[in-house]
């Protein structure tokens, strides 16, 4: 089958990248054309547009960028059209892919939605275009299927596929030549993980680097993403004594003991490496107030940790809350109160029971590629 895939940032193509390894296993003659990175190129997949091309931040940033948001839409149709897929597979990414759904229901193309858009957040009214241009919803969240029950519509829960990411990568452990490679020391060390895209780097790296005279017993190691320059994050570090890691986060997080993170698909990557954490949020302060409005009405956290479990597991520092002062406070906490951390890591195995076992991308596929019997 011909199967089109769009994700429109890291962790889609992430995500995106194994469901295609599973889809291929079941499918020999599975061709794919794809909006993604290079995670989901490795797999076979045809890159029309890469994934750093699309991903804007805030409510403020979609608004500036709305004319070429506009103009790959329009693309993204024709390109369609062209290609005559079998299937439309969207990752996330909302505002973008549930266009594109109608589209593809208006040209009777089958429509798949892996990783389903956080309605439940906020916007709760696009449920009634997902029960209308989505053929079969898949979800990787739990609790995301009770929610489409309320609206009479069958979502499909398979387990959440960074499982299987994070089982995959427990089989590769060599600490010593990752220290090596790296020239890391003997101290144990604090993850970085300040995101992915320029707005967020632009935010979050300021602070987050100031705690390195704050903790000089230990090593702070930021995971960089390859496809911003380097300059970037030099810009922020200066004369810093800190180590950038490119493309090998998994290893960072395997050893480190702590780690600094801007909330997104991170903050749950790091939970599943059993890792104490902080998360932080700072955007523009137009973006920060209307998200205040809309979004701060129906959700009590912004982690998906605390939003999965319900509770306060790991703190979040968000946009005022957001600064050096307190960002020492509780880093302090979790890397030297063992109540704290034994409790986090406790609600941490009560996140996997959750969340289940590996295997959602092979269970995400099966739906896709042998759909006969299901909506």
């Amino acid at each position: 089958m011909k199967y089109y895939i769009i994700a429109g940032e890291a962790s889609g193509d992430l995500l995106g990248s194994y469901l295609m390894k599973s889809i291929k296993k079941m499918d020999a003659n599975a061709d794919f054309r794809c909006w993604g990175g290079d995670l989901m190129e490795a797999q076979g997949g045809k890159i029309i547009k890469h994934y750093n091309e699309l991903a804007f931040m805030g409510f403020w940033e979609v608004a500036k960028n709305l004319r070429t948001i506009l103009n790959n839409i329009a693309i993204c149709k024709v390109d369609i059209l062209l290609y005559e897929p079998d299937v439309l597979i969207l990752v996330d990414y909302p505002g973008f892919n549930l266009r594109i759904a109608k589209f593809a229901k208006e040209q009777n193309i089958r429509v798949v939605y892996y990783v389903s858009p956080q309605i439940w957040a906020w916007k709760k009214n696009r449920v009634h275009k997902i029960k209308r241009d989505v053929d079969t919803l898949i979800t990787i969240l739990p609790f995301e299927k009770e929610f489409y029950v309320k609206y009479n519509y069958e979502a499909h829960y398979e387990g959440h596929p960074l499982l299987d990411v994070i089982h995959d990568e427990m089989q590769n452990d060599d600490w010593q030549t990752f220290k090596e490679n790296y020239h890391l020391d003997n101290r144990p060390s604090i993850a970085i993980l300040p995101g992915s895209r320029k707005q967020e780097l632009q935010k979050m790296l300021p602070i987050m680097v100031q705690m390195v005279e704050q903790f000089p017993e230990y090593q702070f190691v930021i995971s960089k993403v390859k496809w911003q320059p380097l300059s970037l994050y030099q810009s922020y570090i200066k004369n810093k004594n800190i180590t950038l890691v490119e493309g090998d986060t998994y290893s960072l997080l395997r050893h480190a003991q702590a780690a600094i993170v801007t909330s997104g698909t991170a903050t749950l990557e790091t939970a599943l490496w059993n890792i104490p954490q902080v998360v932080c949020y700072k955007g523009s302060f137009i973006s920060y107030l209307i998200a205040r409005m809309i979004v701060g009405k129906h959700l009590k956290y912004i982690s998906l940790v605390n939003l999965i479990l319900d509770k306060p597991v790991v703190t979040e520092l968000i946009q005022y809350d957001c600064n050096p002062k307190k960002l020492k406070e509780e880093l302090s906490k979790i890397v030297n109160d063992r109540v704290i951390i034994d409790t986090m890591k406790n609600d941490y195995k009560q996140l996997q029971h959750l969340l289940g076992n590996a295997g959602a991308s092979d269970n995400a596929a099966k739906l896709i590629v042998k759909h006969d019997d299901i909506r």
